[in-house]
């Protein structure tokens, strides 16, 4: 070993080999800079207040594990899949972590941040974090609400603790998980505090101010049917509060069950400015059971499969959503679903679907769904649609908008438009029928009729 001063006039003592690397965190030395690729070292614990850099690190099991006040920068650590690559222990003296900074790190394996047992409190800074690889679908721990469990993430801030007087803050930016090569088994950035079986935060929070997210690819490998297990890109899970959440990176997700945007907790502000992309069956593009003010989706929304929707508003309360496109392809591949209240939906492009009957995972049940491109169930509401372009179905026997709930008003510059055999172009039931004015939409129905009011 040797030691040295850097920036900051911090003195920093450089390992070249596992056995020295060993030495110094057992002497609790308090700047590590690791040169070269180390491996064969047991799980390493930082001392309080220990900073470690540099170099990458090679488990065969478990790799980091932080306790109060540590900084890891531009070091990687590889460990297999299924393990923890950086986690925490119960910190010291009143229970908090202090603040825990990531800083330009890289990992095969976990990134897994509790409170829990001791830890009550304590700040999480994150400046850059890719996941390279993870299998977290081993992990018995899940929060379970609106009747599915969720799998953790590639990298998971949890606040497990049942007393809402137990804080974690953070600052989450620019995180990245999997690769279209190799996407992570599981959620992608997982983010969530104390949660009942309902899914209702109740005790223990995590605050963010931003949570900003790089190139996210998932694969929850959830097996075909599965009605009560699901996984997402980006997950905010009750008991988080988030100012604001900007995936800023494409999020893709390729498999049953995967959500690619799901919120069960609390957010002011959710943006996207890349693609947000479903490959597989029942997955949706962003899914809200929370509380947000404003989402906006300035890129494409796209899923496919059957059962894969665009975008859904099953609980919660959502005041304005905003979409530069949603295009959905599959059998019950719904464009956009509201059951609950919604005052403004602007979709600047196309609403379009494509797609017959299909079964599609709704509320921890498997229902056979028709590929509508906008549907407005019994007791949902939205105030004003405006769709930019146009609003179409390309399906054999499936409506383009079915309206059974309350819509205020609907323009679309592109009209609205049915392409399928025995296709209807709008139907209109509940409080919409007869109060809807759609005198200014062009309506057409290649083979079916235009619209359909209930009764008729």
């Amino acid at each position: 070993m040797t030691s040295g001063n850097g920036s900051g006039g911090v003195r920093w003592t450089r390992v070249a080999t596992a056995a020295e690397l060993m030495e110094a965190v057992r002497d609790e030395v308090p700047a590590i800079d690791v040169d070269g690729t180390l491996r064969g070292m047991p799980m390493l614990t930082l001392a309080p207040g220990v900073r470690l850099r540099g170099g990458t690190l090679v488990f065969g099991a478990r790799g980091l594990r932080l306790t109060r006040d540590n900084t890891l920068e531009d070091v990687t650590v590889h460990c297999p899949d299924h393990e923890i690559a950086i986690g925490n222990t119960g910190g010291t003296g009143a229970g908090g972590l202090g603040t825990l900074t990531l800083r330009r790190v890289r990992t095969r394996g976990q990134v897994l941040l509790l409170a829990a047992d001791e830890v009550r409190s304590g700040h999480i800074a994150v400046e850059g974090l890719t996941v390279e690889a993870a299998d977290v679908r081993g992990r018995a721990a899940r929060p379970h609400g609106f009747g599915v469990d969720a799998l953790q993430g590639a990298f998971t801030l949890w606040n497990l603790q049942a007393d809402p007087a137990a804080v974690i803050t953070a600052e989450l930016l620019d995180i990245a998980a999997g690769s279209a090569a190799e996407p992570v088994r599981g959620s992608g950035v997982f983010v969530g505090g104390h949660g009942d079986w309902a899914g209702i935060g109740d005790g223990g929070t995590v605050r963010v101010g931003l949570l900003r997210t790089g190139e996210i690819h998932t694969d929850g490998g959830i097996a075909a049917g599965t009605p009560d297990l699901i996984s997402g890109g980006v997950f905010v899970i009750s008991g988080a509060r988030v100012e604001k959440v900007h995936t800023a990176g494409p999020v893709t997700t390729y498999g049953q069950n995967d959500m690619v945007l799901d919120n069960w907790g609390q957010v002011i502000d959710w943006e996207a400015t890349a693609a947000v992309t479903s490959e597989g069956p029942s997955g949706i593009g962003f899914v809200n059971f929370g509380e947000i003010d404003r989402l906006d989706v300035r890129a494409p929304l796209t899923t496919h499969g059957v059962g894969a929707r665009g975008f859904n508003v099953y609980e919660g309360t959502l005041r304005h959503a905003a979409f530069d496109s949603i295009t959905t392809t599959g059998d019950g591949a719904v464009g956009v679903q509201v059951s609950k209240e919604l005052p403004v939906l602007d979709i600047r492009g196309d609403l379009v679907t494509a797609g017959g009957i299909g079964s599609s995972l709704v509320r921890g049940v498997q229902l056979d769904l028709a590929a509508t491109a906008l549907s407005v169930k019994p007791g949902g509401r939205i105030g004003t649609v405006k769709v930019g372009g146009r609003i179409a179905g390309r399906g054999d026997g499936v409506v383009t908008v079915d309206v059974d709930g309350a819509l205020d008003s609907l323009t679309a510059g592109g009209g609205i438009s049915a392409a399928g055999r025995g296709a209807d172009a709008v139907h209109l039931s509940g409080a919409a029928d007869g109060r809807l004015d759609l005198s200014g939409v062009s309506i057409t129905a290649a083979d079916g009729r235009a619209v359909v009011r209930a009764g008729s």
